[in-house]
């Protein structure tokens, strides 16, 4: 198992939990999406997993090891790779400099940006040299990715990553994710409510509500063939 979470709460505002006791699991290679309604807790989720919040209650454990309320580098260091919603790149750094900060405490990696990570998306590459704050938002996000998998990660976790994207970008992204996690084994948890994008990435689905993990979908097809699920999970 790559990931397990039991029994998790967590929260902003001591006493007040967003978490409500959740508990799911991903088998390494797997590519899982998680689906909710905004509010449902998703991204309070995320932020547990990578220590940027402490969870109150419950385990996380992570390749068998026990990660719950560790620093964000030493989960980071273990092998999980986040993507924050809005990316967090460097908007005044250049895209290769941007790119060599995923190298940063990870020992073995070296110092210079490789050339698979260009081959995998072109475009930086072509803009090596120029500031990452003017580039679009899918050339952002695709810098963020790369940035994130440049440190090797055994897990990729990615919230929201099609949000003010054109259509051809997402679909870019989601093809050239699912080529590499095939190819590395990389195992992904995806948050996001772009169903095209789900269906091209995720081995299968979980929708979260209030807190909790209520549903279970492993046949991906359904998020476009059975309106009844996404009006009961997705439709405000």
């Amino acid at each position: 198992m790559m990931i397990e979470i039991s029994g998790l709460k967590a929260g902003y505002i001591k006493g007040s939990h967003v978490l409500q006791g959740l508990s799911m699991a991903i088998d390494k290679g797997q590519s899982v999406a998680l689906m909710g309604r905004n509010g449902m807790g998703k991204t309070t989720l995320m932020r547990s997993i990578v220590g940027h919040l402490q969870a109150s209650a419950g385990t996380i454990r992570f390749d068998g090891a026990d990660i719950t309320n560790r620093p964000p580098y030493r989960i980071a260091r273990a092998g999980i790779g986040y993507v924050p919603q809005g990316r967090d790149i460097f908007h005044d750094f250049t895209v290769e400099e941007n790119l060599r900060m995923g190298l940063l405490g990870k020992p073995g990696l070296g110092t210079q940006v490789p050339a698979w990570a260009y081959e995998m998306f072109p475009i930086l590459e072509e803009r090596r040299s120029q500031r990452a704050g003017t580039m679009s938002g899918g050339q952002q996000q695709q810098l963020a990715i790369m940035r994130a998998l440049l440190g090797k990660p055994q897990l990729l976790i990615l919230d929201e990553p099609s949000e003010g994207i054109q259509p051809s970008i997402v679909h870019d992204i989601g093809t050239a994710l699912r080529r590499y996690a095939d190819t590395q084994g990389l195992t992904v948890l995806l948050v996001e409510q772009n169903l095209d994008l789900v269906s091209l990435l995720a081995h299968h689905a979980l929708f979260m509500e209030n807190g909790t993990i209520v549903e279970r979908v492993d046949d991906i097809s359904r998020l476009h063939d059975d309106p009844d699920l996404i009006n009961r999970y997705l439709t405000v």
